[in-house]
């Protein structure tokens, strides 16, 4: 059920941030995010703080990405990371390359 529900939120060219409202490193991914200007529907929060199977999705995120917490980044498929690994591609000027390439961006 979690493993479907990830897929399913991270198919397609977008960016998909998992996370809880109470983590500040997730304050600072949504931060750093909300710098940009992205076209409709191209950026996803989701909440997994009150879902039942919030135990299992962190479960399956750990298994595709090698961590458990959150936040959890994916720009397209592919996680980046938390929230000091987006502020750090940021910083370096790598992160809006790579929102451009999948075409996020207005």
């Amino acid at each position: 059920m979690a493993e479907q529900f990830v897929k399913a939120q991270i198919k397609g060219d977008k960016v998909v941030v998992f996370l809880k409202p109470t983590c500040s490193y997730c304050v600072l991914a949504k931060d750093v995010l909300s710098k940009y200007k992205f076209k409709g529907g191209r950026l996803d929060f989701i909440d997994i703080s009150g879902r039942s199977d919030m135990g299992s999705i962190q479960d399956y995120l750990l298994q595709i990405t090698g961590a458990r917490t959150v936040p959890r980044v994916f720009i397209g498929e592919q996680c980046i990371g938390g929230g000091s690994d987006v502020q750090n591609l940021d910083s370096s000027g790598k992160l809006e390359g790579m929102l451009q390439v999948i075409g996020v961006l207005q």
